[in-house]
């Protein structure tokens, strides 16, 4: 079992990604960790999801108390400070970085915030481990499609701190760096399809950006494997990729209103939204290897590729506006993870917030 006595550190573990992966990391599925600590910089959340997770409603101190103690820990700090992070990484084993800004139009209006976090915040746990000589064996960043041709502040600073965590595996040398990319995360927080439950609760109407629109969609459960396949089979400097359908973004609209009398209403490209995503560009399809359910890019870095010239998997880039899911299979996908409206997805969203 890959993280079978592991001490586990997962920055912003209080997001949506953060709470699926320590549910899945405490049922064993991957071993059983020495220690889970989350670690992020708001409290309320960190309340919250301790009491999720220990199926109370209200807390004593006691449970504040004991949380060192405990196999799930929760620490206040913030990847943008390198003192609160040299403090939190010394113990461990695996670092999952799921901190982030992610916001787009709340990156655009505010970039060196999204520098800050996402960029700074990487620096901080690559100098941190360089500079205190830190045994830590593996850290996986998560990046996303949008840092694949960004044309906004969210995606730029993602791509580079791609670039950050995997140019690390020069700088520490006992140290495995790793980035994941995937697209968008179906119910996470922040995502489409809250916002369309809630237009859609309220009576309408729902806002659509442009008809053409497309994304990426993928599962909390699909982003956790993603993330688990890296840690067991990806090389230092290796980005894994999943391979998963895309999809109309009308179309998901149409499959949550289903019957219903809502009006859909055409409000343009928002700050930063691109119509299409990319996952694989023609430049990385030359470095993409296959590894079953994913696709693996080598790193750009030629120490760290050991990749020959390779007859490329893809014919072009792995964009979303290919091989689009029909309307039907859609409503389908959303049917089989429970979310559509009064599913019980609504109810779980409450452990998401």
């Amino acid at each position: 079992m890959i993280l079978d006595n592991k001490n586990i550190l997962i920055t912003g573990g209080t997001g949506s990604l953060g709470k699926v992966l320590v549910k899945r990391l405490l049922s064993g599925d991957t071993g059983t960790p020495k220690q889970i600590v989350v670690f992020s910089r708001d409290e309320a959340k960190q309340h919250f999801m301790r009491l999720a997770f220990l199926n109370r409603k209200s807390a004593t101190d006691e449970v504040i108390y004991q949380n060192f103690k405990d196999l799930l820990t929760f620490r206040i700090g913030d990847v943008r400070d390198f003192h609160s992070v040299s403090g939190v990484v010394r113990n461990a084993d695996i670092i999952f970085n799921a901190a982030a800004l992610k916001q787009v139009p709340s990156c655009e209006y505010f970039p060196y915030e999204a520098v800050q976090t996402n960029i700074g915040g990487p620096e901080n746990i690559v100098r941190a481990i360089r500079e205190h000589d830190l045994n830590v064996e593996t850290v996986v960043g998560i990046s996303t499609d949008k840092a694949v041709k960004p044309v906004n502040v969210m995606g730029m600073t993602k791509a580079i701190q791609e670039r950050v965590f995997l140019k690390a595996n020069l700088d520490c040398k006992n140290t495995r760096f790793v980035c994941v990319r995937y697209g968008n995360v179906l119910a996470s927080r922040g995502s489409v399809i809250p916002f369309f439950h809630d237009q859609i609760t309220k009576g309408g109407p729902v806002t659509i950006t442009t008809p053409d629109m497309t994304r990426f969609l993928l599962t909390l459960d699909q982003a956790v494997d993603t993330v688990f396949a890296a840690v067991k089979e990806a090389k230092p400097g290796e980005t894994y990729i999943p391979r998963v359908p895309s999809a109309r973004i009308i179309d998901v609209a149409d499959a949550l209103i289903e019957k219903r009398k809502i009006k859909k209403v055409i409000i343009g490209v928002r700050p930063g939204e691109k119509i299409h995503e990319i996952l694989i560009t023609e430049e990385e399809i030359h470095r993409t290897l296959d590894r079953k359910k994913y696709y693996a890019i080598a790193s750009i870095l030629p120490e760290l590729a050991g990749v020959k010239k390779i007859k490329p998997l893809l014919k072009e880039e792995f964009s979303s506006k290919d091989d689009l899911m029909s309307p039907k299979e859609v409503y389908q996908l959303l049917k089989k993870n429970k979310l559509l409206i009064g599913d019980s997805i609504l109810e779980e969203g409450e452990m998401l917030r």
